[in-house]
């Protein structure tokens, strides 16, 4: 069967690689109907994702359809379903898992980065993998996993009705991390530098934003909160500057968490820890709770879905389209692979 492959930096192309021949006790065959490129698939395109080991083939971010159940498989999940995956494996373990926390298992492979990933034809995927998407579309289910990603670090977070949360960063999972603050009731406040972002942040429910480009960060926040600063600061860009910017910003007593990886070291004012008592925790990856919450946010049919997705296009088109983002990789929310399947 037909998959895209990154070969190299900058190089992506259609390969042939085995077709599925059988399904062992607990797994589900799926037909790939969308499949979304990510963040870290831009990265490893250009040869900068230190996790994958080339040659690989990319994509975590699914819509699909079941096509046949193997046995063992329970009786929820039937061929015609949409669903989407989680794209995660966790070995049931290490401390992460024992603690369950299986989204920050210690030997995790995500598809399309530790491991072949979701751009082909069809995929097996073990039953538990395979999140049923209720009334969405497989083209909506394509954005579920990313928003997934900032619904946790809400829940990292422990957001309330009585928090100012600022959210640093605009992409696919800093709106999740704007929707999900929203949805509990959450003051928001969206930092980025692009005004469509922060546009479509206010659409999804911000009730403020900031272009940290062209405005004083400090002096908006303070005017915002009183003089205290946020409750909450969610860092979902992956810089120094934003990283310092979260430490700088949050209140005292907040809780500052931290999706994004910096690709670079970060100096900080350690005195800041102290001085504020501040939280700070990692978020990573999502747990089957997250994935639910999301898909039952957008079978509202509120989100503004046709705004999350930059572009279309074809397997043939996908290395176009990738360089398309590179030229531009601050315009570019998701790009959706279609039609792996021809009709």
């Amino acid at each position: 069967m037909k998959a895209i492959q990154i070969t190299e930096e900058r190089k992506m192309s259609l390969v042939e690689i085995d077709n599925v021949n059988e399904l062992k006790p607990g797994e589900v065959l799926l037909k790939m109907e969308y499949v979304g490129f990510c963040g870290s698939d831009l990265s490893t395109f250009l040869g900068k994702n230190p996790m994958v080991k080339m040659p690989v083939i990319p994509g975590h971010e699914v819509g699909a359809t079941i096509v046949k159940v193997g046995s063992e498989v329970p009786e929820g999940l039937k061929p015609g379903m949409t669903v989407t995956l989680n794209p995660y494996t966790n070995c049931n373990k290490c401390a992460s898992c024992r603690n369950g926390r299986p989204n920050a298992c210690k030997d995790n492979q995500t598809l399309g980065v530790q491991r072949d990933g979701a751009m082909r034809e069809y995929l097996v995927m073990p039953w538990e993998k395979v999140i049923p998407a209720g009334l969405l579309t497989p083209r909506t289910c394509a954005l579920v996993e990313p928003m997934s990603v900032g619904f946790h670090a809400v829940s990292r977070a422990q957001v309330t009705d009585i928090d100012v949360v600022l959210v640093i960063g605009c992409g696919m999972v800093g709106m999740g991390a704007i929707v999900r603050s929203v949805l509990r009731g959450a003051t928001v406040v969206a930092a980025d530098i692009d005004d469509n972002k922060l546009a479509l942040a206010r659409r999804v429910g911000a009730s403020y934003t900031i272009n940290s480009k062209t405005e004083d960060v400090h002096a908006r926040l303070l005017e915002m909160t009183g003089g205290f600063g946020p409750d909450v600061v969610i860092e979902a860009v992956g810089s120094a500057p934003t990283y310092q910017m979260a430490v700088d910003e949050v209140a005292f007593t907040g809780r500052v968490i931290c999706i994004g990886y910096a690709k670079t070291d970060v100096s900080f004012q350690t005195k800041f820890f102290v001085q504020k008592e501040l939280d700070i925790r990692g978020s990573r990856n999502a747990m089957p709770s997250d994935f639910r919450a999301v898909i039952h946010y957008l079978e509202r049919g509120t989100c503004p879905v046709d705004e999350f997705i930059s572009m279309e296009c074809s397997p043939e088109e996908a290395p176009q389209a990738m360089e398309k983002w590179v030229e531009a990789p601050g315009k570019v929310f998701r790009i959706l692979v279609k039609n792996l399947v021809k009709r």
